[in-house]
């Protein structure tokens, strides 16, 4: 019995031992996806003029205005750091999680990476779409895949969110896979293709010119067993601070309108952003 309980005990030291490893496949993966992207991706030092929005809709010139990107040094990528972010898993499951995401230029790809825990046993995902298609996986104890979700539906709800964030990369905003349309004052429709995937949303701008919401139909709700609905899609920005000079929103959450009622799944506690220009 001494020698079973010994061995038990080394067993689980072990698998205590290979947690704390900062290691991992899945980030590894993450890691990998950024860095060829990053090395393969263009750099310049052009500047943001009048010129570069003069054919954007009044309420998206006027964002470029508040914000006081005209001047800056136009970006190749964006990184955006959340940490201790509130996320549903299920409607009976919410962790906290932290969320690293990039967001490149020069073709509308998009990589995060979660890392979290569950019942001590870290969890991970690696929410991507690159070369046109969307995917995301959920991973526990560093190997055993929770889901692993691709397809068209993944594919459109993945470039939709690129657009969703393209004013936070506002180079992203003003390249030709995105066609703007105004609207009125404080709304402008933006449509982006890439491939053979399109999609399209409405943006809301308040009277100063800050971004406030993106809302979209063209976002698929998947859950963790590949269930999928239908449902519309809200990002709301806000708390607008000065970082470098710019004017960037600090808060960030994400909703899902579902008949029965709202559900903020991610980021319902407020936990602020940190955005990095490339």
């Amino acid at each position: 019995m001494g020698t079973v309980a010994t061995l038990i005990f080394i067993l689980l030291a072990l698998v205590v031992a290979f947690f704390l490893v900062p290691w991992s496949k899945t980030k590894a993966e993450f890691e990998s996806a950024v860095k060829s992207r990053a090395e393969s991706g263009y750099s310049h030092s052009d500047l943001f003029s009048e010129d570069d929005i003069k054919d954007l809709p009044s309420p998206v010139r006027r964002y470029f205005r508040y914000c006081g990107y005209i001047g800056t040094v136009k970006m190749s990528y964006m990184k955006a750091t959340f940490k201790d972010v509130d996320f549903i898993l299920s409607d009976s499951k919410t962790v906290k999680i932290n969320y690293t995401q990039y967001n490149f230029v020069e073709e509308p790809e998009r990589f995060a990476y979660i890392s979290s825990s569950m019942y001590g046993i870290p969890f991970e995902g690696f929410d991507s779409f690159g070369n046109g298609t969307g995917r995301m996986k959920g991973i526990i104890a560093k190997l055993v895949t929770l889901f692993d979700q691709e397809g068209r539906s993944m594919d459109k709800a993945s470039l939709v969110t690129v657009l969703a964030e393209c004013l936070l990369v506002p180079n992203v905003a003003i390249q030709d896979y995105i066609v703007w349309e105004g609207i009125d004052e404080t709304h402008a429709k933006a449509s982006i293709r890439y491939n053979s995937i399109s999609a399209s949303g409405i943006f809301t701008f308040d009277s100063d010119g800050a971004l406030i919401s993106f809302s979209t139909g063209d976002r698929i709700a998947t859950a963790m067993d590949g269930k999928e609905r239908e449902a519309a899609w809200t990002a709301t920005l806000g708390d607008y601070r000065e970082v470098d000079g710019v004017k960037q929103p600090k808060v960030l959450k994400s909703i899902w309108h579902y008949p029965e009622g709202d559900v903020v799944y991610f980021n319902d506690n407020g936990a602020e952003v940190e955005i990095e220009y490339h």
